[in-house]
This record gives C-alpha cells, structure tokens and sequence, in this order.
C-alpha cells in the first residue's frame, strides 16, 4: 500500500514499504519516519511494551536511507505533524540496508557541486524537489498525449539507428553496425513523414533524440526526449501553430489544477494558463521593435535568425505587447532551416519558432510534400544519396502536412524555473558527461 493511501484505511492493519527519513530514539520511545514516491509517515514503537522487544533491536540498529516493509494498524493521531496519523507496529523487516554515509545531504544541496550531484545521480534524485519535478514532468507528457489521443492521433516507435544521417550530415554519432556504418537518430523527422505518406494521417512520437552538438550551455543536450507530431490534410502552417497552442492550453490547464500551489510552494513559479490565442509576429518586425522598444540591434547579417539575446527579449515583447508569455516567430529565409520545410513562392519558409519564457521551445512547419520540389531542395542543401531513401517517400503520393517538435526537459526547465536541463533530465548527456 503506497503513503498516500493509508488515509482511508484507520483502523486496519496494513503493509507498506519505503526508505527511512529519519530515526529517533527516545527514552521512551521510537520514532521511524517512512517515506515513499507518495509521501511520509509515522511509526511509533513503544519501548515498554514487551512484545516490541525484537522492533526495539531493529530501531536500534537502523540507519537512515535504508528501506523496510512495515505491517501494523493505522492509526489517527492528530498530534502528529505529519498527516495527522501513525502506524502501530507489529512487524519491520529491513528489506536493505544504508552501509555508509552519503557522499552529500540530498535534503540541503545548496553548497554541492552540480557534477558532483549527476555522479551521485541516484541519491540527488531522492529529493522530495526532484521527485516532484519529475512527477509533473510525468504529468506533463501524459496530458499531452491524452489531447493528441483525443483528437485522433496515433502513436508511432521510430528506429534510432539510420543507415544515412538524418537531415544533415553533420552533427550525428556514429555507431558501428555490423559490417557497416550507422548512425543515431537526429529526430524521427524522416519516419514521421514515411508514416503520413503510408496514410497514417495523424502521429506523434514521445523518445530519445540523438545531436553531436559539442555544445555547453543550460539547455542543451547530446541525447534528449522530444516530443514528435506530424499531421496530414492541413491548409498551412497556420494548422501546426494553432494545434500546438491548444494542445498547450491543454496541457497547462491540466498542470495547474493539479500542481499548481505546488508549483508556487516549492519552485516559487507560477503555472500561467495561456488565455486565447498565442500571438506572432514575422522575424524582421521583431528585430524592429526590440530596437524602438528595448534599444536592442544587431547587424544585418544577424537578423536571418534570433539571436539568444533577441530571443530572451521576445518574453519581455511578448508581455509587453501581447500580454503573453508565447510568442511565434514566423517568415524566416529558408536558408536557415531543413530542406524538408515547405517555401512559399517568394522563398518564405512555411513555417516558425515557438518562443517561451525567452527560449525557443519548437521548430515547427508545413513540411515540402512535392516530389519535384523536395528533390529541387535537397539538391540546393548538397544532400544526395544520403536521403535518396527518403526522397523516395514522395514519389507515390504524400498528402500535405506539418507538424512540430517540443523538447520534454527543456520544456520542464522553463516550467518550474530550473537553471539547467542537467537538472530536469532523469539522467544529462553532454559532451563531458557519459555517466551513470
């Protein structure tokens, strides 16, 4: 029986299991504060009583952060802080033991080293934060799905080992397959269109993507979780923004009536609903306004793309202008972006960058569906017989389509204000890190 439930069971005997959080042993009496993914409780052995005497030489000999299984009656004890309630036991078997001390107080991390925390990943993870950036996280992705599985999709499992470099040759790694080069996967980008031209309509893919990207900062990654949809029979990328604000919306509205004073206790941040529709603006009208508004330039040949700084003060533009904390950036030059993303008659991608919070959270697009065309971009990007294979997909018919990609941890470390996605993924890989 988890922590949580014990509530509805006064008076019964029960079983539960969890580490120890604390041990106090009084004169008197002993104290064992239990702890499970749910919550914490009391057990409380009475010394005097003679048929505690064998619990007594357990309590005696027991550390914190081992684990145990507990059978005994629930009881309300109003007095007790915690939750109102304690066990009575009449059974403790300690299923593991704590043989040593810590390598750091997960409880108060305030003076460990980050690195020193990832190597030790398994005890910094005990934290009741962590555990509960992660059970919001968990959360977040379930009602994510929940939206696109209402409204139709299906969920599809992409290879993540390529026989060609996915949308570029560069930044890949690349892995020895038998007799044969491989590679990981960038994105399920080429096998969520392959699913569309089989008549899928409508997909989406939660895993692993792959980037060798020798890249340092706090929201980067060399194996992160994205969050993939792709759908067909869309009239523009107009279609692919709206789906992905109301599928935040969604999302969001879910968070906050769940989590929301949680949230605001332990990570002092705030769920903001998004109200309406989320506002864009085209590339060149932003850098206009963040110099009139924020004095901010940058030189000409800057402005094909947002800088980090453009888009950290897309936030403050968004608020100040929009009252929002969304912002989409559309009409950028297509020599910026993959050849697989639709261009209109002037040259304009079709397509955009989702800005939250000042960091960029999707690329997203109405994706080329024309064989000749297709085939006329790859050509201009100096891809050939890598993505032959996937050229091929066009060539029997693909109806129109888009779709976008979010980044799960990046997403979490705006959500509740963390400074790294070191820190919201379950375990970081970067350049410098491969373990545990």
């Amino acid at each position: 029986m988890k922590i949580c439930e014990l509530a509805d069971h006064y008076n019964e005997e029960i079983t539960v299991c969890g580490f120890v959080d604390s041990v106090r042993n009084l004169q008197w009496v002993q104290f064992i504060v239990l702890r499970d993914e749910t919550g914490k409780v009391q057990i409380t052995i009475e010394k005097s009583e003679e048929k505690n005497k064998e619990l007594v030489s357990i309590v005696d000999e027991l550390s914190v952060e081992s684990t145990l299984k507990v059978t005994g009656v629930i009881m309300e004890a109003p007095k007790v802080k915690m939750g109102g309630k304690e066990i009575i036991p009449s059974n403790i078997e300690v299923t593991s033991k704590n043989t040593g001390e810590l390598p750091f107080n997960y409880k108060d991390i305030s003076t460990v080293n980050l690195d020193t925390r990832l190597d030790y990943r398994y005890i910094d993870l005990r934290s009741e934060k962590n555990l509960l950036m992660f059970q919001i996280q968990s959360e977040m992705v379930r009602h994510m799905r929940d939206y696109l599985y209402n409204h139709g999709f299906m969920e599809i499992h992409t290879p993540k080992l390529i026989g060609a470099a996915s949308e570029s040759g560069s930044e890949v790694f690349e892995v020895k397959y038998f007799d044969r080069k491989a590679y990981l996967a960038q994105s399920p980008q080429f096998y969520k269109q392959m699913a569309l031209a089989s008549g899928f309509g409508k997909v989406f893919e939660v895993a692993p993507c792959f980037r060798a990207e020798n890249s340092n900062t706090s929201r980067h990654a060399t194996e992160f979780t994205s969050f993939d949809v792709e759908f067909a029979y869309i009239d523009s990328f107009q279609d692919v923004m709206d789906l992905e604000a109301e599928m935040l919306t969604y999302t969001f509205e879910k968070l906050n009536e769940k989590y929301g004073e949680k949230v605001k206790e332990v990570f002092e941040q705030e769920i903001v609903v998004p109200k309406g529709k989320f506002p864009q603006m085209r590339l060149a009208d932003i850098y206009k306004e963040l110099e009139e508004r924020y004095n901010y330039k940058v030189d000409d040949d800057e402005k094909n793309d947002l800088t980090t700084e453009a888009e950290r003060l897309c936030y403050k533009l968004a608020q100040d202008k929009f009252d929002s904390e969304f912002l989409f950036v559309i009409d950028f030059p297509a020599e910026k972006r993959a050849f697989y993303h639709m261009r209109d008659e002037n040259g304009i991608l079709q397509g955009y960058d989702l800005i939250w919070r000042g960091v960029e959270i999707t690329t997203g697009a109405e994706r080329e569906h024309r064989y000749e065309e297709i085939v006329k971009n790859a050509k201009e990007k100096g891809l050939g017989e890598d993505v032959s294979f996937y050229l091929d997909f066009f060539k029997h018919g693909c109806p129109p389509h888009g779709g976008f990609a979010i980044g799960i941890d990046r997403l979490t470390m705006l959500l509740l204000g963390i400074p790294s996605v070191k820190e919201t993924q379950f375990l970081f890989r970067g350049p410098t890190r491969l373990q545990p």
